[in-house]
């Protein structure tokens, strides 16, 4: 069956990447989170975290699982700070409302002054090819 964004369960993008049936960059994957590259970064290194089980929202996160989680959404906030030499990061999570995918996910931006990210307006940008988005993954995974 083929993979798509939006559906629960093994049509889900992002339960396809965790399962590793689909690629991505990752930088951590254990069973708490997998986290990896965004697709459409907003700055480069703009890491996505999200449980390798299928939940749609923070509120569908079972409670034993939610601070093992939020301990590796702070791992990465400090490895992309670290690996990337970004002056900090923005974390942030939708739940329904602007999700994209409907699986529970962190974004960790990396963030620098004047970088141009103003409010809730989020430009996105490109990696210029596979390598260098591996770049930066890579980068983030010695940061851990």
């Amino acid at each position: 069956m083929p993979v798509s964004d939006g559906v629960p369960g093994e049509d889900c993008l992002f339960c396809a990447i965790a399962a590793g049936e689909r690629p991505a960059h990752v930088v951590l994957a254990d069973d708490v989170a997998v986290a990896f590259l965004d697709t459409r970064p907003v700055f480069k290194g703009h890491v996505l975290v999200v449980p390798p089980v299928h939940v749609e929202t923070l509120a569908d996160l079972p409670t034993p699982m939610i601070g093992p989680f939020f301990e590796r959404v702070r791992a990465l906030s400090v490895a992309v700070e670290r690996g990337l030499e970004a002056a900090g990061t923005f974390v942030a999570m939708n739940n329904r409302i602007s999700q994209s995918v409907p699986h529970l996910h962190t974004h960790v931006v990396p963030r620098n002054r004047k970088d141009g990210l103003r409010g809730f307006f989020w430009p996105r940008t490109k990696y210029e090819d596979p390598a260098e988005a591996e770049s930066y993954a890579r980068r983030v995974r010695e940061a851990l």
